[in-house]
């Protein structure tokens, strides 16, 4: 039976993380994905129902009026290796740019750029540049590395390069290293480079996949459209923060990362004018569409504000949430508007918890996530509460899980 759950009265900044726990034993982490993507289980929950079923099988289970949001946001190789003279290795990985601070510059630049970053054997750099020599289409080219300042555990890296006619994403796809979870315990393998990327990803700048979108391939996509589905791309650039456990007791005192998010005009009018269900393929799909009726609900307030960004508790002090979703969409239409501008650009912190209602999103699709994270929290608002019962069905039925696990669709 499922319990009733009282959304109004759950703060979730009161929230125990250890009420989010389950036992995950190692053998049931996904190390490697499956040889056909679309060959993974689906768990398919609907009211308290479940159906275990195939990923092929996806489009039988969504309501014929559904349009699905995907994430367009491409794995970047993010992390870098240097050795300095004693031996010692040093590894950076890019969190997100700094100076330029926009992502098509920054991965354009030529000569230099700077990005937050990640640094592991810090307390063997403590000053001076680091060095190393690469080559890209057999020229050599040597980069150089600066620690210029830290902002908490992130740290700013200077990079210059010596052949102006390399771009920095000829360097990263050069030297760099494609990021995958720690989870996995294992090293990057050169056929992570395709794996770990969905069919669809487009846009540089996750150090992350958004591993929901890993499972469909072009026989599902045609299988949607053969069933009428329609289908749009937002992108959302995942940051490391998205492996970051909640290590507070309560979830008031964990804060979350920033991340960017961009959406295109034509897709806000798409969401507005839609009429059926809005269908989420993974959780970074969530947070940016349910930001978008955040921002709008911001724009009621001030239409013209210096910088767009939904903050981590801002869905649950807002004082005009209670307008509509048109409302709030129509909002960033015209801001857009009064900015001739094309594509939203903004960040967003929001945390999806138990006690959060849903403005937009209508079924997710996603993959069984890690004990005591943020993403189980939003499995749970959305389930209103439920989520043991399917996490234990998973548990008891051989589901694979975590980002090369097996998924399931969530539905209301």
């Amino acid at each position: 039976m499922v319990i009733p759950y009282q959304m109004e009265s759950l703060d979730p900044r009161q929230i125990h993380i250890k009420d989010y726990n389950y036992n995950l034993p190692d053998d049931r982490i996904a190390k490697y994905p499956l040889e056909e993507r679309d060959s993974s289980r689906l768990l398919v929950y609907k009211e308290g129902r479940i159906t275990d079923s195939s990923f092929t099988t996806l489009p039988d289970f969504l309501p014929s009026d559904s349009l699905m949001i995907f994430n367009n946001t491409k794995v970047i190789q993010a992390r870098m290796y240097f050795q300095k003279s004693t031996g010692a290795q040093i590894e950076i990985f890019c969190l997100d740019p700094y100076e330029p601070h926009d992502y098509n510059l920054v991965f354009q630049s030529t000569g230099c750029c700077s990005w937050h970053c990640l640094v592991g054997n810090l307390k063997k750099w403590k000053e001076g540049k680091l060095s190393k020599s690469i080559t890209i289409g057999g020229q050599e080219v040597l980069i150089t590395v600066e620690r210029k300042h830290s902002a908490g555990n992130t740290h700013i890296i200077e990079f210059a390069w010596d052949n102006s006619q390399f771009t920095f994403a000829d360097i990263l796809d050069s030297c760099g290293e494609l990021p995958i979870p720690p989870y996995l315990n294992r090293d990057t393998e050169e056929k992570d480079k395709e794996t770990y990327q969905t069919l669809y990803s487009k846009i540089k700048g996750s150090v992350a996949a958004p591993t929901a979108g890993l499972h469909f391939t072009e026989r599902v996509f045609a299988d949607i459209n053969k069933k009428g589905i329609k289908t749009d791309e937002v992108t959302l650039h995942v940051g490391a923060g998205t492996f970051k456990p909640v290590k507070s007791e309560l979830i008031s005192d964990h804060e979350m990362h920033s991340e960017f998010i961009s959406v295109r005009r034509e897709t806000i009018e798409n969401i507005l004018n839609h009429q059926g269900n809005i269908i989420a393929v993974g959780t970074t799909s969530v947070r940016t569409i349910e930001s978008l009726y955040h921002i709008g609900a911001a724009l009621e307030k001030d239409p013209s504000p210096g910088y767009l960004l939904v903050k981590q508790w801002q869905p649950y002090e807002e004082t005009n949430s209670t307008i509509t979703k048109e409302q709030a969409l129509q909002n960033i239409l015209d801001y857009l508007d009064s900015h001739s501008m094309k594509v939203l650009l903004a960040d967003t912190q929001i945390i999806i918890a138990p006690g959060y209602e849903f403005k937009i999103v209508k079924g997710i699709v996603t993959n069984f996530h890690q004990p005591q994270s943020t993403l189980l929290l939003l499995v749970s608002a959305f389930v209103k509460g439920d989520w043991k019962t399917i996490y234990n069905h998973a548990l008891t039925h051989d589901y694979r899980f975590l980002s090369y696990g097996d998924s399931s669709l969530l539905l209301r």
